[in-house]
């Protein structure tokens, strides 16, 4: 403790937070990567005006919260608070759209990944580029919002991530790690910058608008892992600090993206190596030797923090739907006069889906709050589909929901394994979905085909990730590698549960995914017929 203490007095602690969809997370570090303590904030993004947004008071009043909740961590394990740091990193959710004017005003409200709005202008700069494009990149909201001639367009000066966002009022630098920026725009693996080809494509389909920019001039600068990014300005860390207590002059690493950081936290940056995040939404993530032979919608080519080509299956879905069915049983518990705790609550649930039958005894679940461009769902509409014959049974309503909240991974990985004969030696699991001891591992072992390992810090997740790369551009030796740092100085000794697939769950998610893919003309055709109050 005594030396725990000191580490955070003398300032050689690291911190990393990152802006998740559900909540903002702030976990403190040593040098040797063992979390010190932790903070957090609930959050939650809004429909308004048919985008998914949160605006950017509450990014502030959030991340002011989040750093306070550590403060009083920190000072109620070691007695001390926090003057100074040995190195910051931010992290946050992926792609989205935040433009700027000249003088950094927000032009429109901020556009999450979580909106289906892009489909036209995905689908034309796929075919411009010969790339695929997801609705949810910055480059396809950008160019949607030039096709529906929006008035704001013309005074865009910078566009940017949240985390890049975030990063820039701290610093006052417009950068972007690479693996973040290879959400907003295709990056170039040879040279780890903007691909200038399609860079030089996009101006000139964009050229008869006459905008008084050109895209290169209003996108971040790209930095690799290991770099430093700027330092905090004292405005910096009063927008952070409300205490005043932290001290400008800190050094930040490049802010990145919650893949980055996923892959960080679970040592899946090395090739044929692979992780898969699962909680408010989720995404598996395997990092490729080569590129892929043909274009796929369903996988996004993003990369590691270090510039290693990624094939990325992201879902919009994931547990959302599970907490509202989890919500109405504590509801129905309470009405009984029961107090269920949460924790036992989901444990309960997700324990008896392991007792139903193999193929979820003829039940289909879609949890799609949002629209799922995977599987082509342009507006959510959660949906439980059964035939008499169905075996209606807690057990088998549960699998079902937990087949279906990674159905669509299941739909994309299929393709880079089936496919693209891509190699995957090992998938680290992390998120809220393995919370439950070996529930979640062995659907996701069922989904992916594949051995699931959750190391032991699975559960501090993507700040801690970020934490990770703060302290590897302050404490790498030179010219150490990421992979080598993360090998021999943070997992060197790191403990793991893997669980193999069982082959009848295979075949059951095999049975249950057909049906799956079957019905959904029917999940797509509710959101015609089930309008919004």
């Amino acid at each position: 403790m005594k030396t725990q203490r000191e580490i955070i007095e003398s300032g050689n602690a690291v911190l990393g937070i990152e802006l998740g969809s559900t909540r903002i997370k702030a976990v403190l570090i040593g040098a040797d990567g063992a979390p010190l303590a932790s903070g957090s904030h609930e959050w939650e993004n809004r429909l308004e005006n048919g985008f998914w947004t949160y605006s950017l008071n509450a990014v502030w009043a959030g991340l002011r919260d989040c750093y306070a909740d550590l403060i009083r961590d920190i000072r109620s394990k070691y007695g001390v608070g926090i003057k100074r740091l040995a190195a910051i990193g931010f992290s946050a959710m992926m792609h989205g759209y935040l433009a700027f004017d000249g003088e950094g005003e927000l032009l429109t409200p901020f556009r999450t990944w979580r909106n289906g709005t892009t489909g036209p202008a995905a689908s034309a700069l796929t075919e411009l580029f010969h790339y695929n494009i997801p609705q949810r990149w910055s480059i396809a909201h950008l160019y949607q919002a030039i096709l529906n001639r929006e008035e704001h367009v013309p005074a865009i000066r910078y566009m940017t991530t949240l985390a890049g966002y975030v990063h820039w009022r701290l610093t006052g630098r417009k950068v972007l790690g690479v693996g973040d920026a290879s959400g907003m725009f295709p990056i170039d693996i040879r040279t780890q910058n903007y691909d200038a080809v399609m860079l030089e494509k996009f101006d000139v389909l964009t050229a008869p608008e006459n905008f008084p920019w050109k895209l290169p001039e209003i996108l971040p600068q790209i930095l690799p892992a290991g770099a430093q990014a700027g330092c905090l300005t004292g405005e910096g860390a009063r927008l952070l600090d409300a205490s005043g207590q932290l001290e400008a002059g800190i050094p930040l690493c490049p802010p990145e993206g919650d893949a980055g950081t996923g892959m960080t936290a679970t040592n899946s940056v090395a090739k044929c190596t692979g992780n898969v995040s699962a909680g408010t939404s989720a995404f598996v993530m395997v990092v490729l030797e080569q590129e892929l032979k043909k274009i796929h919608p369903e996988i996004d080519l993003v990369t590691t923090p270090d510039g290693s080509l990624v094939g990325m299956v992201h879902a919009n879905n994931c547990t959302s739907d599970i907490n509202g069915w989890a919500g109405l049983f504590r509801e129905f518990a309470a009405g009984l006069g029961l107090a269920v705790n949460p924790d036992q609550l989901y444990s309960t649930l997700y324990t008896k889906a392991l007792e139903g039958e193999d193929d979820c005894g003829g039940l289909l679940a879609y949890g799609y709050l949002s629209g799922e461009n995977l599987v082509d769902v342009s507006e959510g509409r959660p949906m439980v589909l059964r035939t008499p014959e169905s075996r209606f049974t807690l057990a088998n309503f549960m699998r079902a929901h937990l087949y279906g909240a990674v159905a669509a991974l299941k739909i994309g990985m299929d393709i880079l394994v089936k496919e693209e004969q891509v190699q995957v030696d090992q998938i680290y699991g992390h998120g809220g979905f393995f919370k439950t001891p070996l529930a979640g591992q062995r659907i996701m072992a069922a989904a992916m085909g594949a051995k699931i390992s959750v190391l032991e810090t699975a559960g501090e997740g993507g700040p801690w990730g970020m934490a990770l790369l703060a302290a590897y551009m302050n404490g790498r030796e030179e010219g150490q590698s990421l992979q080598d740092y993360l090998a021999s100085r943070i997992f060197k000794n790191s403990r793991s549960v893997t669980v193999s697939p069982l082959e009848t769950d295979v075949e059951g998610f095999e049975a249950y995914i057909g049906r799956f893919k079957n019905c959904l003309p029917l999940q797509r055709a509710a959101a015609q017929y089930l309008t919004t109050p």
